[in-house]
């Protein structure tokens, strides 16, 4: 039996990364802790009817898996807790009449191995126009040749609940008796007369069964969107996060944004002849600015790479020098695929985490998702350029994929969320929803600790955002659900409101900045989440609503605005004064290998202290699609790096029309230098010179150093920024953030300045690390210098 399943469930395989995910949006009543869970009103345009045997559904079903085979159908799989049953799925044509049951073509699923092909030659023959009406009700009130409807589908969780109200069950029938009689078409009745209630993710129908009678709830003609009624202590729904409550602020869509009067300008490094490469040479899965001003990219294991390394296999990782525009290769020893990552107190790049190796593509390579990596480097020690990964052997408690990591104010790592195997997330034997510290030098604690956000928004858990706030405690976001942590004593300090909107992580993360930080607001966190989508498809709507929200505020509500058009896998990067430029993404499908098209082009620049409905303003628009696995970080002389995007799971450099899934986007190695406004125009000859620092070893407890500078004439203001980039990997930028410092000794309109530079107050507000100090004068800035602070 279990052999026969897995040979389907073979057939019908999909990479992780394209398991299709729902798009449910949820509406909670007040009576009696009801929710109802109200799916997208854009269903498939087909919908496949199933028809289960009697001896399929005896003794007791276990779990049902339906699998994804194109964005239109899908097939189940019945397991049953006895072996000597076989199951039989039973695809019958819609028919005529409820009456008149069509010609049924039996898919025995034991004994037996089915094609893809095949299956989908079946699945064809049983398309339901969408006009038809679905209604449910008891099995005693409908005749047993109507079929069960399903649509394209997902998953199904078993959990325990109470019934529907007796008035809401009557109603259901008398809904579905009046739709039947009225109506000159057929109808179809929707039974699921099974013992065990039973939640059955349907996009756009959710299917119920009950404890001691079946739950019904009828569907008028033609309604939009489908409904069913469940309880809210069931067992937390798959992709539905929390049900606390309908959104509270209407969510925007796309809002047109004027174009800036200096958008700034795209350029991409062109090879001469002394450097023909001056591409990425590795895939730019994740990236960090290094002290040396150098910038690290680092892939997964692939066939092929630009680059190889001394022992003949390619290249993974690489350092790209933005001045000389020259590229090395570096070597690890296991696969970071998707890993998590930070910067060390000491100044170290570490990578966390990954996925399993590939022996037949490099067997020096091993497996990843237990593995802690270092790169070193120094903005004074030039002998650590080039040198490759370090990988000492210590390891993390339990394997992750997909973790985010954080820096604490002490120096200890938070290291939360991953899968354990890197398959189906809607199977919670396959999820690491919890977290675990390291210490300092990347050496775990060994302990595990369950994080109910993670749990229970399953199977979209993986890279939550994390941000560290002002009081040592963390903003954490999970799809739609917020809150505020103490990962030193394991608990929710504050529940946050759902962000409404569609869902912000992974699969169809958004991105997330906590904007800047300054003593004119005692360092309170201002975070914004921008983009997102509804599920993990070719087809998936994007988001184009961002969510503002000060967490630690007395009353915290999310402030919604929009962009002027819906991206996923869209990606903010602080600048040195102040303003966010989002770059990347794409305006339909989501993150995965082959399920995103109509890349989103546009440079868009965000002012957040403008009023609401004034902040993006439109930037230049790239030649280059930037989808699956990009990056984007800013470079000492305050320009942006933009590379990446291989949304395959092998290299190709020409696209393949007509693939599924989608071939229609290459691996991008070329690397493109966005020029922002303050460097542009008017301002391209007014940067600050001759900056030097009178100490590059700083400590966050409001001690001061000295800056001096070379200013324009006629300058009017003049800022000092303490920026961190961060660990930059599949629109996150783990760690990111920028204080503005107090100063004092600025002179207006002198050419030669002195200032007085107050550092942070803690570390909480500037945790231990390497960071950039950035003058700024009128807005400009002078090349930024590296600095540790303690």
């Amino acid at each position: 039996m279990k052999s026969s399943i897995l040979a389907l469930g073979l057939a019908l395989g999909q990479v992780y990364a394209n398991i299709p995910f729902p798009k449910p949006e949820m509406k909670c009543g007040d009576g009696e802790a009801s929710c109802f869970h109200v799916f997208g009103a854009s269903p498939p345009s087909a919908i496949f009817t199933l028809n289960l045997s009697a001896a399929a559904v005896a003794p007791s079903p276990r779990s049902y898996k339906l699998e994804h085979l194109t964005q239109q159908t899908a097939a189940v799989v019945l397991q049953t807790a006895e072996p000597s049953v076989t199951p039989i799925a039973r695809f019958t044509p819609v028919p005529v009449a409820p009456a008149t049951a069509g010609v049924e073509t039996l898919l025995p699923i034991a004994d037996k191995d089915v094609s893809l092909d095949a299956l989908r030659q079946l699945l064809r023959q049983i398309q339901l126009p969408l006009d038809q009406t679905v209604a449910v009700a008891p099995p005693s009130e409908v005749q047993p040749a109507i079929p069960m409807v399903l649509t394209g589908a997902v998953a199904l969780r078993t959990a325990t609940a109470g019934s529907l109200p007796t008035t809401a069950v009557q109603d259901a029938r008398t809904d579905a008796r009046t739709s039947q009689a009225a109506e000159a078409r057929p109808q179809l009745l929707l039974v699921h007369p099974l013992k065990s209630l039973s939640w059955v993710f349907l996009p756009p129908l959710l299917v119920l069964a009950a404890q001691s009678r079946p739950m019904v709830h009828a569907v008028p003609p033609m309604a939009r969107p489908y409904v069913a009624t469940g309880r809210k202590e069931a067992a937390a729904p798959l992709m539905g996060g929390p049900c606390v409550g309908g959104p509270a602020v209407p969510v925007p869509g796309p809002s047109p944004a004027p174009v800036n009067p200096n958008p700034g300008s795209l350029a991409t490094h062109a090879p001469s002849s002394t450097n023909p490469l001056v591409q990425a040479g590795v895939p730019a899965m994740h990236a960090g600015l290094m002290p040396n001003g150098k910038v690290v990219f680092l892939d997964k294991v692939e066939k092929f790479t630009q680059l190889k390394l001394p022992n003949g296999q390619w290249a993974y990782s690489a350092e790209y020098d933005p001045v000389t525009r020259k590229v090395v290769p570096l070597a690890y020893k296991t696969n970071a695929f998707c890993s998590g990552g930070a910067f060390l107190a000491d100044g170290r790049f570490v990578s966390i985490g990954g996925n399993a190796p590939l022996v037949d593509v490099d067997p020096t390579v091993g497996d990843g998702f237990k593995a802690v990596r270092y790169l070193q480097r120094s903005a004074t020690d030039a002998s650590l350029n080039g040198q490759s990964w370090s990988e000492p052997g210590n390891k993390i408690v339990s394997a992750r994929w997909y973790a985010s990591v954080q820096t604490m104010p002490d120096g200890q790592l938070f290291v939360a969320s991953g899968s354990y195997n890197g398959l189906d997330p809607t199977n919670p034997d396959n999820n690491n929803w919890t977290y675990e510290m390291l210490n300092a030098q990347g050496i775990t604690s060994g302990r595990n600790l369950t994080m109910e956000i993670l749990k229970k928004n399953q199977p979209y858990y993986m890279y939550p955002f994390v941000h560290l706030l002002n009081n040592g405690q963390l903003f954490i976001q999970v799809s739609k659900s917020a809150e505020i942590f103490n990962a030193a004593t394991n608990t929710v300090t504050k529940p946050l409101p759902d962000v409404p909107g569609d869902h912000r992580t992974y699969p169809n993360t958004g991105g997330s900045v906590l904007l800047p930080l300054s003593s004119a607001n005692g360092y309170a966190a201002d975070v914004i989440i921008c983009g997102g989508g509804a599920y993990q498809d070719i087809t998936s709507p994007t988001d184009a609503s961002c969510g503002r929200i000060q967490p630690l505020a007395a009353n915290p509500q999310w402030e919604m605005e929009s962009m002027p058009e819906g991206r996923g896998m869209v990606e903010g990067t602080l600048l040195p004064d102040g303003t966010v430029i989002w770059v990347n993404g794409a305006n339909t499908g989501a993150q995965g290998f082959g399920v995103a098209k109509n890349p989103t082009l546009e440079v868009l620049i965000y002012d957040p202290a403008k009023p609401l409905g004034q902040r993006f303003t439109t930037g230049p628009r790239s030649g280059i699609a930037r989808l699956y696995h990009s990056v984007a970080l800013l470079l000492l002389d305050g320009t942006m790096m933009i590379a990446g995007s291989n949304p395959v799971e092998q290299p190709i450099l020409t696209p393949v029309p007509n693939k599924v899934p989608s071939e229609d986007y290459v691996t991008e190695f070329r690397v493109e230098i966005y020029t922002p406004p303050y460097l542009s125009g008017p301002n391209a000859n007014k940067r600050p010179t001759g900056l030097t620092l009178s100490s590059k070893s700083l400590k966050a407890d409001g001690s001061t150093f000295t800056v001096r500078f070379t200013a324009p004439a006629g300058n009017k203001a003049a800022k000092v920024a303490l920026y961190h980039g961060g660990f930059v990997t599949h629109s996150l930028h783990m760690n990111h953030r920028m204080v503005f410092l107090d100063t004092t000794g600025y002179q207006a309109g002198a050419t030669s300045q002195t200032l007085t530079v107050k550092m942070p107050p803690n570390r909480n507000v500037a945790q231990p690390g390497p960071y950039v100090v950035y003058v700024t004068v009128d807005g400009v800035p002078a090349i930024g210098q590296f600095v540790m602070v303690a």
